[in-house]
């Protein structure tokens, strides 16, 4: 009569381990949640490394002369630039680049250097 009974709770838990470890083997690809992570595609704004015009209200505008050589910004800050006769407002999301020419991002403003430096609310 122990036998039996053994026997069947053997088999209950070898069943039982078997649907455990194929829940862990189980990869989330196919699915509708697993193929949005896959599928998601960062926006143009993201994709920019010099960051990109704004549609927000900057925080400061700042009008470069024609003898101006660099613009401090901080990382994120939407600043209004007036140079040469054009005017941008630009948000700073240059994660990863923190100098460059302005010249990339306005077209004419040649010998102008952009400092990028870390908001430090965000530091850690």
């Amino acid at each position: 009569m122990r036998k039996p009974l053994i026997l069947a709770l053997v088999a209950m838990a070898g069943i039982a381990g078997a649907g455990v470890t194929t829940a862990y083997a189980y990869e989330d690809v196919g699915t509708t949640f697993g193929q949005l992570a896959y599928d998601s595609q960062p926006s143009a704004n993201e994709r920019a490394p010099l960051g990109y015009a704004a549609n927000a209200h900057a925080s400061r505008a700042v009008n470069l002369d024609k003898g101006a050589k660099y613009l401090n910004v901080t990382r994120m800050e939407t600043v209004q630039i007036n140079v040469g006769g054009k005017s941008v407002a630009w948000t700073f999301d240059t994660l990863g680049t923190p100098v460059f020419p302005l010249s990339k991002i306005i077209p004419g403003a040649e010998g102008i250097t952009v400092y990028v430096s870390e908001d430090p609310s965000q530091l850690g």
